[in-house]
């Protein structure tokens, strides 16, 4: 198991950090953006003589990233699902400063957010699939979601914030 070291950065996100096999040491920063860094970098024990490298990713770069990685086996079986018209899979890392953190999930359909699903919670190496409402969530764990893209959105501010960034009922016909 690698040692993955995590400190929050107040303002910009999150950095991971591991050191590999060989020495090299690896890094992500994950910006409450939503876009991230890969990078490599050195300490003073290193010398001056080492490469650093620095490589900005969207949130659909580094979904891509970590699946060619060998990312998380629920990725593998919901890539199937993307392609159904109208469906929105997406995932939601929990950060310290979200609404959610250290809350339960509760019910979104309850708020007026019908149709969206939590298909997992991710923690760790471990899916939690099918979460119920009080499933507790922490900074860290990356929550499954599959709906509307739409409805997708609307959760993900909720998780975020606590609000879904607008007064309108979530479920309205258009134009009401």
């Amino acid at each position: 198991m690698v040692d993955v070291r995590r400190v929050k950065l107040p303002g910009v996100g999150v950095l991971h950090t591991f050191i590999t096999d060989d020495g090299g040491k690896c890094g992500v920063i994950t910006h409450r953006s939503g876009h991230s860094d890969l990078i490599t970098f050195s300490d003073d024990a290193d010398g001056a003589d080492v490469t650093k490298v620095s490589l900005r990713l969207s949130e659909d770069e580094a979904h891509t990233l970590a699946e060619l990685l060998g990312g998380t086996r629920i990725t593998e079986s919901l890539s199937a699902l993307d392609q159904i018209p109208g469906l929105s899979i997406d995932w939601f890392t929990v950060d310290y400063d979200d609404h959610i953190a250290g809350q339960p999930l509760g019910d979104l359909g309850a708020k007026g957010v019908v149709g969206l699903t939590v298909v997992a919670v991710v923690r760790g190496d471990a899916a939690n699939p099918a979460p119920s409402g009080d499933f507790k969530v922490f900074p860290g764990d990356t929550l499954v979601v599959a709906g509307s893209p739409e409805k997708v959105a609307k959760a993900f501010s909720w998780y975020r914030t606590g609000t879904f960034g607008h007064r309108a009922p979530v479920d309205s016909p258009p134009g009401s």
